[in-house]
């Protein structure tokens, strides 16, 4: 109506973890100034706990607020294809660790940043599936971007797991030399390990994205305050 808005509901099927269909059902309320006011969004499923759908819905109202004042319900659906394995896993791994955390374990770790450079990538498609699996297993989260020459890879998550992703890369047959023939990585730059700070914004996920500029790339790093980061280590590559 002209003062409540329109509401309509979505069903529609995304991967989960083990590449089997999942059905959401997903409502979008549109207030009368939408878009430049959020929709409200509720998420259900029969086969997502009330947590994940929670999470989900959560993870929806982020990425509307990238959309503030253009159309993005169809954007929303996009996006929620492409990254619910993603959610799931990190929705989980936030659930275990709640759990490990009410038995008393030590988390004096804490939340660790891995930031690595890479020479090159011979084998482009069958590297970044490798790469994306290796995140998506150690419920890490982050970017690979590729900016002209430049390949970058930003890690964020448990220190453990961190540490393996680390020795994954180095030691996995995960590209191929001049010959074709299947080789591990030997160039490869660990740029900076650290625990991430308090200023630091966390990825919700782990995504592969291209950039046409370096001010597109150094936006990337600002938006989860990591802009020293940026300025220390990224412009050197260009030299």
């Amino acid at each position: 109506s002209e003062t409540h808005g329109i509401t309509f509901r979505i069903q529609i099927t995304a991967k989960e973890l083990l590449d089997t269909d999942v059905l959401l059902k997903l409502l979008f309320h549109l207030p009368v100034n939408y878009p430049s006011i959020l929709p409200d969004i509720s998420v259900n499923s029969d086969q997502l706990t009330r947590a994940q759908c929670m999470d989900l819905k959560d993870k929806l109202l982020e990425q509307a607020k990238k959309h503030l004042s253009e159309p993005m319900v169809h954007e929303l659906i996009l996006w929620v294809q492409q990254h619910l394995k993603y959610i799931i896993r990190q929705s989980t791994a936030v659930c275990s660790e709640k759990t490990t955390l009410s038995r008393g374990a030590s988390t004096e770790d804490g939340i660790w940043m891995l930031f690595l450079h890479l020479d090159h990538m011979r084998a482009k498609a069958k590297y970044v599936k490798t790469v994306e699996k290796w995140a998506l297993d150690l419920s890490l989260t982050g970017r690979l971007m590729f900016m002209g020459k430049i390949i970058l890879i930003l890690l964020q998550g448990d220190r453990s797991n961190i540490k393996e992703y680390l020795i994954l890369q180095k030691t996995s047959k995960v590209d191929v030399d001049s010959s074709r023939k299947k080789c591990k990585e030997k160039m490869i730059s660990v740029l900076c390990e650290t625990k991430i700070q308090p200023q630091h914004a966390r990825f919700q996920t782990f995504e592969v994205k291209d950039y046409s500029t370096m001010d597109e790339l150094q936006k990337e790093f600002e938006a989860v305050g990591l802009a020293t980061l940026f300025s220390e280590f990224v412009p050197p590559l260009l030299k």
